[in-house]
């Protein structure tokens, strides 16, 4: 019991940090935004309007530049996002790298300050995860305490950020965790409060945006709704590939990856010349996007594009930043322009904002992977149950529909990319990252290509052991031979002739750096005792023998059991 409420008392205190970090980073992007003309405020309040244009352009570019030379200083040569928190959680690794962390917060600083088209909670989640991870690496906890801490800073930057608690609490659990084990619950619900308390109380930080009551829908528009979660997945699939795909040609350009992000900054100024909405997180657009008359179609068709043409080139160019706010930007146009295209064929005006909201959350949820999640920021913002439940109709087709056409989210396509697949839960990522080399033995009998018959049987009957492994001089890799061969041949009267001339036994041969799950794959395909692990070079290393792969599966699937379960 003392050890859980320390636990609850350690999630309040990362909350605590989480929720203050969390709101100078946005205090720092809105200052930066004011003093470097990104934000309307900041043109209107310039006083000169003819050097407004160069600034435009030369800001984002002089971010990318600064931008680039961070990411140098990070092994990965990227910033880190919260696909890294899930992967640090999912694998059991844990204990996110500080420098790393404080780099991307930094990385993503600089590309919001500069007018960057990304997004803030990224940076936000990330950085809360870090705190975390760094709690409990100065108090030396266990690998499943980590990933609780890890868990309560997240719920403490999206509880800050929207100042919804019940959203950071879900979206930690829907998202980071995975499970609702009552053990986690407790501190992630600890730090999303003492987070929420911080932002409006202490520090008087307000909602995201304000929608007043608005109409009830007709019946009939509920079927709308619906409409938009099916299109809105479509929307959400095309964000996300086009932030991929832009990503896969800027490796492919002959541009070091340091000046990548100076290059998007140039294009997106250039752009914003014109169309200055793209720029940023796009906070003043989501608000007036839900209103009804403030954009025309076609205004909400152009910004609506440009929007995530401009997202995609900054991140896929390099920029630091989250996907996000441009999501809940980009959900919001299309929304808003769905209902404008309602209105004038019905003249249902008065429930455009039930339009915007759904096309927020159609988009927004299948990116992030958390459609719990984006139905309680819609509630916790709103307060209102009508647009809660349209906001349901809407991410009933969407989330679905999304996940079998591209992925959960984004974060499990990126992962995937990088060779951890989630989609088939949580016990095979375990097993995936979990490496031979870990399992490894030298017990296994080896034998020279020029061993008698008779010897080789001799050496296993004394080994116990029922196969060997042909080694040559240079100790590589030859064969595997099983005792029930080598009985044969000598039965023949063939015991003085050489174990090179027994019939190999087909074998899986892994490195390694091998998977305990492709162990696991391979075992079912043959039977033995063992499988022999070579270099590159083919050169014996040693053996995993079925029954250490069989031990380590268990062993991972009971860690995994007690801690969702809350016995661990």
């Amino acid at each position: 019991m003392l050890r859980f409420l320390g636990l609850v008392a350690l999630g309040g205190i990362t909350g605590g940090l989480a929720a203050l970090a969390a709101v100078g980073f946005v205090a720092a992007v809105l200052w930066l935004n004011d003093l470097l003309l990104v934000s309307p405020r900041g043109r209107m309040m310039f006083a000169h309007p003819e050097w407004l244009a160069v600034a435009t352009v030369l800001v984002p570019v002089a971010g990318g530049l600064v931008v680039g030379q961070l990411h140098r200083a990070i092994p990965e040569r990227r910033p880190h996002t919260p696909a890294d928190v899930i992967a640090a959680v999912q694998t059991r690794r844990g204990r996110l790298p500080p420098k790393a962390g404080a780099l991307s917060a930094l990385s993503g600083l600089v590309s919001l300050g500069a007018g960057a088209s990304v997004g803030q909670y990224g940076p936000l989640v990330h950085m809360g995860a870090s705190l975390g991870s760094a709690g409990a690496r100065l108090l030396r906890l266990g690998r499943s305490e980590d990933n609780i801490t890890i868990a309560c800073g997240v719920a403490a930057a999206i509880a800050t950020a929207f100042n919804a608690p019940l959203a950071g609490i879900v979206f930690a659990h829907e998202v980071v965790l995975r499970h609702y084990a009552l053990r986690a619950f407790a501190p992630v619900a600890a730090a999303a409060l003492v987070g929420h308390v911080i932002a409006t109380n202490v520090l008087a930080r307000g909602a995201l945006f304000h929608v007043a009551d608005p109409a009830l829908p007709r019946p009939w528009e509920f079927a709308a709704f619906l409409a938009i979660g099916g299109l809105g997945a479509l929307v959400a699939g095309a964000y996300m590939r086009a932030i991929l795909g832009v990503g896969r040609l800027a490796r492919r350009l002959p541009v070091a990856a340091p000046w990548r992000p100076a290059i998007a900054g140039a294009l997106l100024g250039v752009v914003a010349l014109w169309v200055p909405d793209i720029l940023g997180m796009g906070q003043e657009t989501l608000r007036f996007a839900t209103i009804a008359g403030a954009f025309g179609s076609v205004e909400l068709v152009v910004v609506l594009a440009l929007k995530l043409a401009a997202t995609a080139l900054c991140l896929g160019m390099g920029f630091g930043g989250g996907v996000f706010s441009p999501a809940l930007v980009i959900g919001t146009l299309f929304g808003a322009l769905c209902g404008t295209l309602v209105a004038h064929l019905s003249g249902a005006q008065d429930t455009f904002v039930f339009y915007a909201i759904c096309g927020m959350v159609a988009v927004t949820a299948p990116v992030i992977g958390a459609p719990l999640t984006s139905l309680l920021i819609v509630f916790e913002l709103t307060g209102s149950y009508a647009l809660t439940t349209a906001a349901l109709a809407s991410v009933t087709l969407a989330s679905p529909i999304a996940a079998q056409l591209f992925g959960r989210s984004l974060f499990d396509i990126q992962l995937a990319g990088r060779g951890l697949d989630l989609s088939s839960g949580r016990g095979r990522a375990v097993l995936e990252d979990a490496r031979l080399a870990d399992l490894m033995s030298r017990e296994g009998v080896t034998l020279r290509p020029e061993t008698p018959v008779e010897e080789a049987v001799i050496t296993l009957g004394q080994a116990g052991h029922g196969e060997a492994y042909v080694v040559d001089a240079d100790g590589r890799y030859r064969a595997s031979v099983t005792l029930a061969d080598l009985e044969v041949l000598r039965e023949e009267g063939q015991g003085d002739h050489p174990v090179s001339d027994c019939p190999r036994t087909p074998r899986p041969v892994l490195g390694p750096n091998a998977s305990v799950w492709e162990a696991m794959r391979h075992l079912q395909e043959v039977t033995g005792e063992a499988i022999a692990v070579v270099d590159e070079d083919d050169v014996f290393l040693g053996v995993v023998f079925e029954a250490t792969i069989a031990q380590a599966f268990l062993r991972y699937s009971d860690e995994l059991r007690r801690e969702e379960h809350g016995t661990g």
